[in-house]
């Protein structure tokens, strides 16, 4: 029979034992996290841009960045109304006018789609739909005429003097010019 004293000898080397054990796996399972977490961090910073999921703005962002606001281009605008979604057009350039009318709508999918019939002196238009999808990427907005144009930068954060946004003004800017453009051009139906 083992002596008294040897019996708690053997309890406190089995509990060192334990705990010796215990130190080393949790120093292993330490070491091998901080390790994933390195070749993670280093594999989400080799990612290419293309890589990093886009995320689909909602129909109500959509309509935040539209409605109410005249889209100003070189020779001409677009207004996009709040509420009822009409949308009214007008291009003029060198002896040339054109005005459009119609409707916008948004997607849950993150497009913008436009409908408009365009009416010149010589012509007068069947109803077109233009579409663009929006994608948001990094903080940044993005934009593309569907179905197959390019990816521009539509807004970025922080804002950038380039941004197609800031060809959006607030209200109804260029009411004045559309009205113009229709005059000029004449009402046919």
């Amino acid at each position: 029979m083992p002596p008294l004293g040897g019996g708690r000898r053997d309890k406190e080397r089995r509990r060192f034992a334990n705990c010796t054990q215990l130190v080393f796996l949790l120093a292993l399972g330490g070491q091998m996290a901080l390790s994933g977490t390195a070749h993670a961090a280093a594999a989400k910073e080799s990612k290419p841009a293309e890589a990093v999921a886009a995320i689909v703005p909602t129909a109500y962002e959509l309509s935040l960045l539209y409605a109410d606001r005249t889209w100003v281009w070189k020779n001409g605008a677009a207004y996009f109304a709040q509420g009822n979604r009409r949308l009214e057009a007008w291009t003029s350039g060198q002896d040339t006018a054109s005005f459009a009318e119609g409707r916008w709508l948004v997607t849950e999918g993150g497009k913008m789609c436009m409908e408009l019939v365009w009416r010149s002196k010589s012509y007068t238009g069947k109803q077109n739909r233009t579409c663009y999808s929006h994608r948001i990427l990094g903080g940044n907005i993005e934009k593309r005429k569907d179905p197959d144009g390019e990816w521009y930068s539509f807004k970025q954060s922080p804002e950038d003097t380039s941004d197609e946004l800031r060809k959006f003004e607030v209200g109804n800017t260029k009411s004045a010019q559309f009205e113009e453009a229709r005059k000029l051009v004449g009402s046919k139906k």
